[in-house]
């Protein structure tokens, strides 16, 4: 089974995320904001993550930037998914590492979709 992390501060979102998750059968684990998720990422293996950008403590751009120091997250796939809408905040997602880029929020088909491409395939 795989395992996703959902990193968001709301937990609202996170309890969203993680029906639809749990619909196709896979293992959810989330974190607050980028500082639990890295600890939470350390000694486990995470299949993909959904990483909001804003976030108190740490955000998901500097927890992406420090997720892709490890060998072992360097090729995990990521899925921004924010309320940040602009094309800066797209392109800096990219720049540190995010695999897609989606505006929140993130239709339950097109979540699917991304995991049965980038997990399941």
């Amino acid at each position: 089974m795989a395992t996703i992390m959902v990193v968001d501060d709301s937990k609202t979102v996170r309890n969203y995320h993680a029906s639809i998750l749990k619909s196709k059968g896979l293992e959810v684990i989330d974190a607050e904001n980028g500082m639990e998720a890295l600890e939470k990422s350390l000694d486990r293996h995470i299949d993909l993550y959904l990483v909001d950008v804003n976030m108190p403590i740490m955000d998901g751009y500097t927890f992406i930037q420090d997720l892709r120091k490890y060998d072992e997250h360097k090729l995990v796939p990521v899925i921004m998914v924010t309320t940040q809408a602009k094309e800066e905040d797209k392109v800096n997602s990219y720049k540190v590492g995010a695999n897609l880029f989606e505006t929140k929020p993130i239709k339950p088909e097109q979540l699917r979709a991304y995991i049965d491409i980038l997990v399941n395939s």
